[in-house]
């Protein structure tokens, strides 16, 4: 089984929030490694943004708190905050910055410690005007944050850079690229320096949807990205890019249109050892279109999961598809409008067989008369992939009113807006972090779930880890970042 080479990003906009759970899974034949260990203790530790919360008095200034893993897990090990008041930070806080709407936790330099790259749409720019956005690398370090660099600012006033970002090796050059989304645009900055625009489209302020995998089977990491344009009228987009040595750019490979989604992964949901790409809350976007982009209309309600499924012959990627949605048989929940089915992905072998399984969150969905209560599905892979040969799912749903679960489902707490994985008490196997922005009125929270399981759950809140202003409406649990 080759080495896994996908990862995953997050953006923050009304549409592509939930897909804030970033994750860096192991091959699917080992153990989850440390990825995401940021203070070299051979824990992985999660990353959540907080960019609605005050810094020095800065509303939305934004910070991003770094949750430690240990022999607990996380939550049980304390946090640290990292903001531009930060003093290995470069930058000063300011009110609207927003640092921490795109949070990624990568080892970008291979040295077994992860940095933190952080996205500032609303960062001003000198000489290139208000809201430019910005994105900022800062080095894990044994006991705390390295030292800091800005990674990439935007060109111009509006351009948010840093609504999404993304890392992985896309050049094939064993060194990891950076790939920053804005509200119209997304770059690539390679680990040699080089600039080049993936994408330049007016996507109405959304922020484009970013993850990678080894769709061309060449050995080297590609890049989907999936994006909304409005102009001259709403249509979606899921598109495929591979590096090209000679052009020293990045070519578009593969195309699916008017599928619109909300989240986007990578895994080798069938064993094969090829990578397969899920679609989240996929739903068709142009009543013309008859080619079922997300699959059959009637399994898109409620959020559908569209997976294109990779193999060994090169240009043939997608042509195996499966679609799922809450009302397949074996799959938790029942399928209603508005639940969000996939509207947050993440990845990774929760069962160590070998095949990739998914965590797909339901921030919509209602538990009993609480609507937006919230629930996260854990979907497994399988010989066929999500769904079996005869049509079935095979799945384990929670949510807060699961038993052994802590708190109580309650209306609008969202639970399932963000998911992420990582060994958190490094045993070897995978555990889920399930945010919900909505708890506590607003001020938020993440739910640890051990290698998937109701066995041991936890939950962690703003209040819980000493964070300032922990009522306020900070939305902790929005934006996860882990392996």
């Amino acid at each position: 089984m080759r080495t896994r080479i996908r990862t995953y990003a997050t953006a923050a906009t009304v549409v592509a929030a939930a897909t804030a759970g970033l994750t860096l899974p192991a091959s699917a034949a080992a153990p989850p490694q440390t990825a995401s260990d940021f203070n070299a203790d051979g824990y992985a530790d999660l990353a959540v943004g907080v960019p609605d919360g005050a810094v020095g008095g800065k509303a939305r200034a934004g910070y991003v708190n770094i949750v430690w893993g240990g022999p607990k897990g996380i939550g049980a090990h304390g946090s640290i905050r990292i903001s531009q008041a930060t003093a290995e930070v470069p930058g000063t806080p300011e009110t609207g910055d927003r640092f921490g709407a795109s949070v990624a936790l990568v080892d970008t330099s291979g040295d077994g410690v992860a940095e933190l790259l952080v996205g500032a749409p609303g960062e001003d720019v000198t000489g290139r005007g208000t809201d430019a956005g910005s994105v900022t690398a800062v080095g894990g370090a044994k006991g705390g944050p390295g030292p800091g660099s800005v990674v990439l600012n935007g060109p111009s006033a509006s351009a948010a850079f840093g609504l999404a970002v993304a890392s992985a090796d896309l050049t094939g050059d064993g060194s990891r690229d950076i790939v920053v989304g804005g509200k119209d645009k997304v770059v690539l900055r390679t680990a040699d320096g080089i600039y080049t625009t993936v994408l330049t489209a007016p996507m109405g302020g959304r922020a484009p949807i970013l993850t990678s995998g080894d769709f061309t089977e060449d050995g080297t990491a590609d890049l989907a990205v999936g994006y909304w344009t409005n102009t001259p009228f709403t249509q979606s987009h899921v598109r495929l890019w591979a590096w090209d040595a000679t052009e020293q750019a990045v070519v578009n490979t593969w195309n699916t249109d008017n599928a619109g989604v909300s989240a986007l992964a990578a895994g080798d949901f069938d064993g094969d050892g090829h990578d397969d790409l899920a679609l989240g809350e996929c739903r068709e976007i142009a009543d013309e279109n008859v080619d079922d982009p997300c699959g059959p209309e009637e399994i898109a309600k409620g959020g559908g999961i569209h997976v294109h499924y990779g193999n060994a012959t090169p240009g043939s990627f997608g042509f195996r598809k499966q679609t799922l949605n809450q009302d397949t048989v074996g799959v938790a929940g029942v399928a209603e409008a508005g639940d969000r089915f996939g509207a947050a992905l993440a990845v990774a072998d929760i069962n160590n067989d070998g095949r990739d399984d998914l965590i797909a969150g339901a921030p919509g969905e209602a538990i009993g008369t609480r609507s937006g209560a919230g629930a996260a599905t854990l979907l497994f892979g399988g010989p066929t992939g999500l769904v079996d040969a005869w049509g079935e799912g095979h799945s384990v749903g929670f949510q807060q009113d699961t038993p052994r679960v802590p708190g109580v489902a309650e209306a609008a707490d969202a639970f399932g807006a963000a998911v992420a994985t990582g060994d958190y008490n490094h045993d070897g196997r995978a555990d889920v972090a399930v945010g919900s922005p909505g708890e506590n009125a607003g001020s938020g929270g993440v739910w640890l779930l051990p290698r998937a399981s109701v066995n041991g759950s936890s939950a962690f809140t703003p209040a819980k880890l000493g964070l300032p202003s922990p009522s306020s409406a900070l939305a902790y649990g929005r934006y996860l970042s882990s392996q």
